[in-house]
């Protein structure tokens, strides 16, 4: 497409327009330059050293051998590493003593001239340990098991409405259920990675990282090396995914300040994928226990979601994934807890969507065992349960389309209802429906935009383009509210000096960001209006600050709902399954870019196709560590693996929300795919899978064994 056809007629709405991204040119030339790829005189390089035990405490460290070889700079250990200030997040508390909580730990940190040297130091390095016992092994009545006060995003970890244990038990058809979901890893195509350069001369401190939010890792890196927010910059102009893994910072961006300001020298650190499954986060193994009673119509009576996880011994994390069962369904008398425990394992946080994409998985899958336990259709039993309000809350939705949703995407489908399966010669063929959901979030962002002599105008933001077409989008947004061509506006991101802005996570971005570039381009609008003559050399500027607008607390219950279809093939022969079709309907709001909404919510539903079918990971229990460390092992789904995938939406238009009346896209696709797949796995073969993934090994296995049914379902 030629530069040119970004270019809109200023009576066109730009918002809405299919743009193309903006840095794609750049990206697919290789011009876009990334973290580790900022090539600095005299940059040296670093390595880690991970920990071999699953428990226990460093009694030496060795480092003559390491210090020998060509190139070396210097080896840090918790002996002789700087001394860190105060965190919030004890994960950044590197080489402060010698507690080993859990294997791949880092323990040492090797700096040289280049980065092959750097890694021969790191296996040079030895590390004695006094090894402890350990305990990686999440199960239901574990004794360390607790309930916690909040999970993650503030939410309560437990809430009750009514007598659901009685409400069930009355109830004239029921399903108790359990589903297991395993540990999940982000596996952004860009690993980790941070170039650290400190200027001693100015005592001036600036780094180039891979992450969500340049902001926030200021902050934090302002505290770590007590150092003022004004004398350290960091940049983040391109970033090769992140999906949670990269919202807050990791260790590998600490460390690279430590080995710059140790050497004197420039330094990047970038992290090799098998390290990563260790300390940057993982989505949390989830046990699932649901109840579902209802009348011999499909109407809920009784839900009880509970959800049983781990966290590490270094920082508390749940997973929220009992929460999205507090707005889907109206069941008067419900329940909704987590419990968890701590085990030595590795720190999990935030994967695209948390809670939502293992919670709904669990519910869906069990509202589909419910449709069967009634001999009714799936998708009219979700129809028939639709909340007026919020069930946790009480509130008004500012918007509910779920019903919408749930109509158009079986008329695109072709949703076949309860018809049985179709069989293809060895191949049994099925469909299966979920839906969807995803809490609106809006944090506070500031945004300056500037109208210059030559006609053309620049908007900052300390916004973070994550793969999602931020950029792009943004640039929208300005131009609408200045009403000019898109092409006259340029767009400034991923820079902390910039007016601050919330992390690119949560799908609060675009609405976040957004809110601050149209308030800041219509007070500069009004300035230019009141303006006469040319402009001044400088040009002129106007500010926002959302903070007042963002917190304000909406009386309205604000999310995006979605529902999936997906037809499946399921092979008698070898037990593999393959994802024929996978079609989405989601109500987000206004769309403000069809293209890189469609790219986003595709996106999503890859990534649950991966969930469902080839994505897990295990904790060895007698090494402590996650078996798959990397894209050999750990199976993210290929070209070979994804079928035509179509995402529609119904443009909602919801005044409760931001100017640009958008709700986040990023993460809704994956919420409801996995249950999908799962719903129509089950549909295909006549056996429910309560365990992800589907994998060839479980599927032949349960081929050869009785049809299953919902366990404890009566008519």
């Amino acid at each position: 497409m030629s530069p040119t056809s970004t270019t809109l007629d200023t009576t066109t709405s730009v918002l809405g327009a299919p743009v193309p991204r903006r840095e794609g040119r750049e990206k697919v030339t290789g011009a876009a330059r990334y973290a580790a790829e900022q090539h600095l005189p005299r940059r040296a390089h670093a390595w880690p050293v991970p920990a071999t035990v699953a428990r226990g405490r460093v009694t030496a460290v060795d480092t003559a051998a390491a210090l020998a070889l060509p190139g070396v700079l210097g080896v840090l250990t918790p002996y002789d590493a700087p001394r860190l200030g105060p965190s919030d997040d004890p994960t950044l508390q590197l080489l402060q003593d010698l507690r080993v909580p859990h294997r791949g730990w880092y323990v040492a940190l090797a700096i040289a001239d280049t980065l092959e040297q750097a890694r021969a130091a790191a296996d040079a390095v030895r590390v004695t340990y006094e090894a402890e016992p350990h305990d990686v092994t999440l199960r239901e009545g574990h004794p360390g098991l607790y309930t916690p006060e909040q999970a993650n995003g503030g939410y309560p970890a437990h809430r009750e409405q009514g007598d659901p244990d009685a409400a069930f038990a009355a109830a004239p058809v029921r399903v108790d259920v359990v589903y297991s979901v395993p540990p999940l890893h982000n596996h952004a195509m860009e690993p980790h990675a941070a170039t650290a350069d400190w200027d001693a001369g100015s005592g001036h401190l600036t780094v180039y990282d891979s992450c969500q939010g340049t902001t926030v890792v200021r902050s934090v890196l302002a505290g770590l090396f007590e150092l003022p927010e004004d004398r350290i910059t960091v940049l983040s102009e391109h970033v090769g995914g992140g999906f949670g893994s990269k919202g807050t910072p990791r260790p590998h961006v600490v460390l690279a300040v430590m080995a710059t300001r140790h050497c004197g020298r420039p330094v990047t650190l970038a992290l090799p994928r098998q390290h990563m499954a260790a300390v940057v986060g993982h989505r949390a193994p989830t046990l699932h226990h649901v109840r579902l009673g209802a009348r011999p119509d499909g109407t809920l009576t009784s839900l009880t979601h509970e959800v049983t996880t781990h966290t590490s011994q270094i920082r508390e994390f749940v997973e929220q994934a009992a929460v999205p069962a507090r707005v889907m369904y109206a069941a008067p008398d419900n329940r909704t807890t987590h419990r968890v425990t701590a085990l030595d394992v590795p720190t999990p946080s935030w994967m695209r969507a948390p809670g939502e994409t293992p919670g709904m998985y669990a519910l869906e899958s069990a509202m589909d065992e419910l449709a069967d336990a009634l001999g009714m259709d799936p998708v009219e039993l979700r129809v028939r349960n639709d909340a007026a309000t919020e069930p946790d809350s009480g509130r008004p939705f500012s918007s509910r389309h779920l019903v919408e949703c749930l109509r158009d995407g079986a008329r695109r489908f072709g949703w076949p209802g309860r018809r049985p399966p179709r069989h293809e010669g060895p191949l049994l063929i099925g469909a299966g429906v979920a839906a969807a959901t995803y809490p609106v979030y809006i944090a506070p962002a500031g945004a300056r935009a500037h109208a210059r002599p030559d006609g053309s105008y620049l908007v900052e933001v300390n916004a973070t383009d994550i793969g999602t077409g931020a950029r792009t989008v943004l640039s929208q947004i300005a131009a609408d509210a200045l009403g000019v061509p898109l092409d006259s506006v340029s767009v400034a991101i991923g820079n902390s000096s910039l007016p601050a802005g919330p992390v690119a996570g949560g799908s609060t971005g675009t609405a976040s960001w957004g809110w601050a570039v149209h308030d800041a381009c219509s007070a500069l609008t009004d300035r230019l209006a009141g303006h006469h003559g040319p402009l001044p050399a400088a040009g002129l500027s106007a500010s926002a600050d959302t903070t007042q607008s963002a917190k304000q607390k909406s009386p309205y219950a604000r999310h995006a709902f979605g529902a999936h279809f997906a037809e499946v093939q399921a092979d008698t022969v070898t037990g593999e399954v393959r994802v024929r079709r996978l079609l989405g309907v989601f109500a987000a709001g206004h769309i403000l870019n069809p293209r890189t909404a469609r790219s986003q919510l595709v996106g999503g539903m890859v990534m649950g196709l991966g969930m469902a079918l080839t994505e897990h990971s295990a904790l060895d229990p007698a090494f402590g560590d996650f078996a798959e460390r990397d894209l050999a092992a750990y199976h993210v789904p290929a070209n070979a693996d994804v079928p035509a995938i179509e995402a529609h939406w119904i443009d909602e238009h919801d005044k409760h929300l931001n100017p640009m009346g958008s709700k986040g896209i990023g993460e809704i696709g994956i919420v409801g795919t996995a249950a999908a797949i799962g719903n129509a796995v089950c549909q295909a073969t006549g056996r429910r899978f309560r365990e992800l993934p589907l994998t060839p090994d479980r599927v032949l296995a349960a081929l050869e064994g009785e049809p299953t049914t919902a366990v404890g379902a009566a008519g």
